[in-house]
């Protein structure tokens, strides 16, 4: 399994099944703050939902397998960072990530999107990276205006959260535009 060392305190671990139980506790305890912009809390209701995620990952085949990633900080599992919707063929991904709520408004998302770009720039590379967040999901906006990434616009209906549908504003930043700034 491949890890991904941010910085002393941070460490990107490629999520296993080991690692269901955990994740799941995670969800489980932060469930009212998470379930706020987060469409699969809902439907994460017992442990075999987490593995049943953990598995629809691991058992794609690896040239196709979306890289996905527990956060570890200080030696604690905090959440998920990772890509999904990859398309190596026109080179892009999208970066999707949570936290726990205890753990927000400490960098670690900033420092993990970053080590994530790096990443899909320089070992897989990719072009594209794009973040989606929720309108009004203001934490999670102000890591890609942050980064200096550009913002496209509104997706219409998005995605259906607690029965309805939301939009999204996208993001994006090309791999000339990130080598440029960093």
């Amino acid at each position: 399994m491949l890890e991904l060392k941010v910085d002393s305190e941070i460490v990107l671990k490629e999520i296993e099944l080991f690692d269901a139980e955990d994740i799941f506790r995670l969800i489980d305890s932060d469930r009212e703050n998470l379930r706020i912009w987060l469409s699969f809390v809902d439907s994460t209701k017992e442990l075999f939902d987490t593995e049943d995620f953990i598995k629809s990952i691991l058992f794609l085949p690896e040239e196709i397998r979306d890289f996905v990633t527990v956060i570890i900080y200080k030696g604690q599992k905090i959440g998920l960072i990772g890509f999904k919707l990859t398309d190596f063929v026109n080179k892009k991904t999208e970066i999707g990530y949570w936290i726990s709520k205890e753990f927000e408004n400490k960098g670690i998302v900033t420092k993990s999107i970053i080590k994530m770009i790096d990443y899909a720039l320089d070992t897989l590379e990719l072009n594209r990276i794009q973040i989606k967040c929720a309108i009004g999901n203001e934490k999670s906006s102000k890591i890609p205006k942050k980064l200096n990434f550009k913002f496209e616009g509104i997706e219409r209906s998005a995605e259906l959260l607690n029965g309805k549908f939301i939009d999204a504003e996208v993001y994006s930043i090309l791999k000339d535009e990130w080598n440029s700034k960093n």
